[in-house]
């Protein structure tokens, strides 16, 4: 077993990786006082993150990389015993997928307990369960939540420079509508051929379907897959209305079984289910949940489609997940009228932001656009709210109220949290 966890660190040691958008030093300081737990979609680059550790690590610090959904020992129940006798008791130690093995969490508690300072333990995951633990874990881990590649890294992959000229721009804006189209996964970006993205992009669905969502929830995996489908198609998600979808297919399956794959699809990061906001617990768990995909690429590769502007706004809320601490929290809101504003962030009940994605604010579009977020902005007593579009750009103040448009391709390149 020993020459497997040799072949894994040597393997990750000449991995010749490109750089992403992660603070690498932030990670190795923390490590030394938690457990540091890497989660995230699977394909997402997790796995790249650890081998970019182990070979800065590995200039100054004994430090090891071994990938436990290996077949050759992910099965073994001492596994993570024999990793310790083979390692020792100090340096780095990235454990790539490590809930695939036994005891994973007795074994990390344990051990970090005894051998804290000396040893330290960055684990990775494409389940959320890894920074959901049970009791003995809590408090001991500090988690790095990842997802595909950001607009910026897309552009570093591809080699094109931002050019603030009109024919820059506009190259600037064809790669943002393949990005949109076929997502960040970084094996996807780095084809050429779009009909091998889109095989690829099937690929990773049908994997994270089957492994990260069927195996967990112990459904059969028809039914996830057409779980999936529905969501992907879907703007907004309730389980009764999924259910009398599966019913007019024939399925039959409970409301508690959609619930559970509606939980354990976000536990995979294939979907993100955002709730309105509201103080009311009720309405918070009964008013339909606006559905978002782990990736854009899903949407035109398992349905065909190309909503832009569902995918904006998509995008933008990928984003927020990537710029946003634990802290805050992501909801929409909307009114008694119906009147709908796509994102609010909030830190507890206190609202400090609104944001409106609109593909194309021509015409009534645009009225029906400001109608919410000025709404929204009353609501809450908010100075000023942003407004995402294709290419428009202005500040306009309406009833003391500015509001901020700014293109998606300059807001993803932005420095700013929020605006």
């Amino acid at each position: 077993m020993n020459d497997i966890f040799e072949e894994w660190n040597t393997y990750a040691s000449k991995r010749k990786l490109k750089p992403r958008d992660i603070n690498l030093e932030d990670i190795e300081r923390n490590s030394k006082l938690k457990i540091v737990s890497i989660t995230g979609i699977r394909r997402a680059g997790k796995s790249s993150i650890l081998m970019l550790l182990q070979q800065k690590l590995a200039k100054n610090s004994k430090t090891a990389y071994i990938n436990l959904e290996d077949s050759r020992i992910k099965d073994n129940k001492d596994v993570l015993d024999n990793i310790l006798k083979w390692f020792g008791d100090s340096g780095f130690l990235l454990l790539d997928e490590i809930i695939s093995v036994n005891d994973w969490e007795g074994w990390l508690a344990r051990n970090h307990e005894m051998l804290k300072g000396n040893l330290n333990f960055i684990a990775s995951s494409s389940r959320k369960s890894l920074i959901l633990p049970k009791k003995p874990l809590r408090g001991r881990m500090l988690a790095y939540e990842f997802y595909p590649l950001s607009f910026k890294e897309f552009l570093e992959f591809k080699n094109i420079q931002l050019e603030k000229t009109t024919v820059g721009i506009g190259k600037i804006e064809r790669a943002l509508e393949e990005y949109i189209i076929y997502g960040g996964f970084p094996e996807a970006v780095l084809l050429e051929d779009y009909t091998d993205k889109i095989k690829l992009l099937n690929s990773y669905f049908k994997d994270i379907i089957g492994l990260d969502v069927s195996e967990i929830s112990k459904e059969n995996i028809n039914v996830v897959e057409m779980f999936g489908k529905y969501v992907i198609e879907a703007s907004y998600f309730s389980a009764s209305k999924c259910l009398n979808y599966f019913k007019t297919l024939g399925y039959k399956i409970g409301k508690q079984s959609i619930l559970n794959l509606e939980k354990y699809a976000q536990i995979g990061y294939l979907f993100f289910f955002i709730q309105i906001f509201s103080k009311n617990i009720k309405d918070r768990n009964q008013y339909p949940r606006k559905a978002y995909l782990g990736d854009t690429g899903f949407m035109n590769a398992i349905s065909g489609k190309k909503d832009m502007g569902r995918l904006y706004e998509n995008v933008v809320l990928l984003e927020l997940k990537r710029r946003l601490n634990q802290n805050h929290e992501i909801n929409y809101w909307k009114n008694f009228e119906g009147i709908e504003c796509d994102f609010i962030i909030r830190e507890g009940l206190s609202i400090k932001n609104a944001i409106q994605v609109v593909y194309d604010v021509a015409g009534k579009t645009k009225q029906r656009e400001i109608k919410g977020i000025m709404a929204c902005l009353k609501e809450f007593n908010l100075k000023e709210g942003l407004i995402i579009t294709k290419d428009y750009e202005a500040e306009e103040k309406i009833q003391g109220k500015k509001l901020k448009y700014v293109p998606l391709w300059k807001w993803l390149l932005g420095k700013s949290k929020f605006l």
